[in-house]
This record gives structure tokens, sequence and C-alpha cells, in this order.
């Protein structure tokens, strides 16, 4: 199956390519950079040396292909997706411009009203663990915030069932540098961001947007306050969340209920150890993988559950996920190519 990326040269196209060129079902096409148009894939990705002698093309001279990978800064690909589909038989979006459904969201949380509302109605939340039968019929296939997504899958089992109350969930993450993207900023500065542990957005975090409609079942939005800080790792993303339980639940009972979701997900795991350094979810053992842990402790004495969850953030958090989408859209094996575990130590 020949497929594409629009926008290869940043972290999430890099490591599209780098899934792709591993995967037994794919043959890569091409890969767009307008900046680097010319060059070798691998003078800008060097973990590809002798992987691969692809030259990154520009966006104008793209070819019919299966699936396009798309990984463009938001706003970009709203613009241009009529001519992604004319290109593609599936859009597979890891930026942020079709996560939403209601085009009124778009003006709260991105500030800017969508370009062309008339085609969210075609695109599918891209996680397979919550739309894998959706995502098999889509031509548009979005990715999901990577803080969205450890949030969302954290917290899934309970709001499905209608354990946790809806007027007050707490999440806070603690996130790796390279969420920020490949470009250089102030907050990126080797000597502003090393031992950094800096909140960041402590409100109004745009991927607040993404929680509260993933986590909607039976017509009740959840109430989410949601905060971001920034901390002295590359990869990885812990999200910790504060829910308040509506019955008594003792923790076998919450046990129950996350293997009945979790138990037959390839990339989901239930971490609570007793003992050991390990014992909850940790994001460094999860670099490079598609995995995602969660874990959870009930405050005993009070109606409190904290639920924590870690994965990759360009992995599971973004172009992992958009290979395991993939996967499902065109019938393949759905770990095909993201069979990688992860390294300890690191």
């Amino acid at each position: 199956m020949k497929v594409s990326i629009v926008g290869g040269s940043g972290y999430a196209g890099g490591e599209s390519l780098r899934l792709l060129l591993g995967h037994p079902k794919v043959t890569l096409g091409q890969v767009t950079s307008e900046s680097n148009a010319g060059k070798y894939v691998h003078s800008v990705h060097p973990n590809l040396r002798k992987r691969t002698d692809l030259k990154f093309v520009s966006a104008l001279d793209l070819e019919p292909c299966e699936v396009l990978f798309v990984a463009l800064p938001h706003g970009s690909s709203m613009k241009r997706m009529p001519e992604f589909l004319s290109v593609a038989e599936r859009v597979i979006d890891l930026g942020a411009d079709f996560r939403l459904r209601d085009p009124a969201d778009y003006p709260k949380w991105y500030g800017a009203p969508h370009a062309r509302p008339d085609l969210l109605g075609q695109a599918v939340y891209g996680i397979p663990e919550l739309h894998r039968e959706a995502i098999k019929s889509a031509r548009i296939i979005t990715g999901a915030g990577c803080n969205a997504t450890t949030t969302i899958l954290g917290l899934l089992p309970l709001f499905k069932h209608g354990l946790a109350d809806p007027s007050r969930v707490v999440v806070e993450v603690k996130v790796g540098s390279s969420e920020a993207g490949a470009k250089a900023s102030d907050s990126s500065h080797h000597p502003e961001r090393s031992h950094a542990v800096r909140s960041f957005q402590p409100t109004m975090h745009r991927h607040t947007a993404e929680v509260m409609q993933e986590l909607t079942f039976g017509g009740q939005t959840p109430k989410v306050y949601f905060s971001a800080t920034a901390v002295e790792l590359v990869r990885g993303i812990l999200a910790t969340c504060h829910v308040f339980l509506k019955d008594n639940l003792a923790e076998k009972d919450i046990w129950r209920v996350y293997r009945q979701e979790y138990g037959q997900e390839p990339f989901l795991r239930i971490v609570k150890d007793r003992t050991g350094i390990y014992r909850y979810p940790e994001p460094k053992i999860l670099a490079g993988s598609n995995f995602c842990d969660v874990g959870f402790e009930r405050d005993e004495g009070s109606d409190r559950l904290v639920v924590m969850a870690a994965l990759d953030n360009l992995m599971k958090g973004a172009a992992g996920n958009g290979v395991q989408a993939m996967n499902v859209a065109c019938g393949f094996e759905e770990t095909l190519g993201l069979e990688f575990l992860g390294l300890h130590p690191i």
C-alpha cells in the first residue's frame, strides 16, 4: 500500500516516517517539506540514515496514494483538505484541525473560526480504543492531542460506565519538550528548559475541549479543570487525574471496570503493583512504544479516585496512534509496525 506524508520534517512527521519505513504492508511514497525540498530525508532525521534514500518534495508535487499522513501546524490542513482528499483515499491528519466536532468550539479554543466546517462531519476522532468501527469507513481520520489522549484513556472507563461525578474533574499533565514541536523557541532554549518544572498552561489548554467531547456519555459533558506543566523530559506525558466517585466503590470494583474495558486492548496496560518504583504509570519506560499505561489509587475515607496515565507523546500521542488507526482502517493487524516495547533503562 502506498503511503505518503505531508509535513515530514517535524517530530510527528519524523516518527511517522520511522514507523512507516518498518511497516510490512506499506511502501513509502513521498515525504513533503517546503523548506527542505530536494534534501535527503535523513539530513533532517539522522536516525534514518542508511534506511531510506528518499528526498523531500514540495506538496505541489504530490502523487496519488492510498493513505496520506498530514503533520502540519494548526490552521494549515483545514484549508487544504479538499486537495489532500483529491490525491488520497484516506487522510490521517495528525494536527488539530479536525479534532472538534462543533465548529463553534474553534473560535473559543483555537482563536479563529474553522475554514471548512462542511468537512467536520466527515472526520472521525482517531483514537481506535474509542472509535474503532467508525475509523474503518472514515476518509478523514483525525489525530488526537497528546495530552487529551493520555487523559481520555485514563478516564474513559469511569465515564463510560457513569461512575464519576461529571461536575468536577481535575487534571494536571506533566509533559516533555518534544510536545512543543521541532521549531526552537525561548522556552525550549536549553538553559531555560534544563531542570525546569514550569507551569505553562494552568487554565484554558485547548486539549481540554477534546477531553470534554470524548468523555461525554448519555448527554452529560464533564466539567474538566485542566493544567499543564513542562518538565525536563524530551518524550513523555504523565496525567494525574482527580475524579470523585458517585458510589462508594471498592478498588476491586474499579479494577473490574478497567479490565472489562482494556483487557483485550493491545496498547492499554493497567499498572498497579504493591511494591517497586514502577508500581504506577511512568513515561520513562514508554519511550518509543505505542503503549498507554493506566493506574489508579483510591483515596480511603473520601470519594476521590486518583487516576494516572502515561504515554510517549510522539507515539501513542501522535504518530503511533496514527499508524494504529491506519491499520484499523485498512484491515491490517492492529499492532502491525508498532511492536516496539520501549527501552529500559534510558
